[in-house]
């Protein structure tokens, strides 16, 4: 029997969610409600491992002095690559900053757009991403209306959607709130989006608090950047975070106060969760959406 995504999921309200995420850090095995969702079988897929080299360039900090700033982001746009396409680092303010860079040769951006509307409305959908370290996720009512309105196409679904999860980077679990954002409202400038140089994109604004939160604990926010593009390898994926950051006003704001930086073990731990993660994309998307593009209800 097909089992409608719309009825089996239930919606929490924000307090019931927050209290199950102490839970879904444990990551318990799937229910029997989940096994029996047609995409379950991913869950237990072999994850790839990352080439040993690119994730070799995550073990200790990039130059400062080549990193991009936010304030620097339209440089994306420019064709061929900047001076630091893969690695992190603190920058001179005391910002964390990464970059990442995956060539997927048999993904498309309408594989992207698809698999950012779709795998938010369940927590199987965003477990099975990357099963090691996701543990959950959540969307409001209004999130999930908008991702399952078929008159918005793919590639915008997701912006101004907040997504809620639950996943480890490194630094243990983390409840992590991603506010999605127009590439306009990013602060592109859109008069130069164009292919090739750009496909598409899905990026914002968050903030990470641990699961086992205490009073103190240190948290900070993040703007945070997936751009693609098309080259004759395949599509290009290129990743920027910038920890320590807000948008106000359309406008990145640095949020750390003089003097303070954002601790190294958690910008390398993203900057190594970036790379497993997206690893996975290379086989696991065309994969899912051979099987399930296209659609949510499944």
């Amino acid at each position: 029997m097909t089992v409608n995504s719309t009825e089996y999921t239930v919606q929490k309200n924000y307090g019931d969610w927050y209290a199950s995420t102490a839970i879904k850090a444990g990551q318990p095995p799937l229910t029997p409600e989940e096994e029996a969702r047609p995409f379950a079988k991913y869950y237990y897929d072999e994850i790839p491992q990352p080439d040993p080299a690119h994730m070799a360039m995550m073990d200790k900090p990039c130059d400062p002095a080549k990193a991009l700033y936010p304030e620097q982001m339209n440089d994306l746009l420019n064709p061929g690559d900047l001076d630091t396409e893969i690695g992190w680092c603190n920058l001179a303010n005391g910002a964390g900053f990464i970059a990442n860079k995956i060539v997927y040769p048999d993904v498309t951006a309408e594989m992207i757009d698809w698999w950012f509307a779709w795998h938010p409305v369940e927590d199987l959908r965003y477990r099975i991403w990357y099963p090691p370290q996701h543990a959950g996720i959540m969307l409001s009512p209004e999130g999930r209306a908008r991702l399952m309105d078929e008159t918005i196409p793919w590639s915008e679904r997701n912006w101004g959607v907040t997504h809620h999860v639950t996943e480890n980077c490194n630094c243990g679990m983390d409840n992590v709130t991603i506010s999605f954002k127009s590439p306009k409202d990013f602060g592109f400038d859109m008069s130069r989006w164009k292919r090739p140089n750009v496909a598409t994109f899905a990026g914002g604004q968050g903030w990470a608090v641990s699961v086992d939160k205490t009073d103190e604990s240190i948290t900070a926010p993040a703007m945070m950047c997936h751009i693609f593009r098309e080259t004759e390898a395949g599509l290009e994926h290129r990743t920027r975070f910038w920890m320590g950051y807000r948008l106000s006003n359309g406008k990145p704001e640095l949020t750390l106060p003089p003097g303070v930086a954002v601790p190294p073990v958690a910008v390398q731990g993203l900057a190594r969760h970036n790379v497993c993660e997206f690893t996975r994309f290379k086989t696991f998307l065309p994969r899912i959406y051979k099987e399930f593009g296209g659609r949510m209800v499944v």
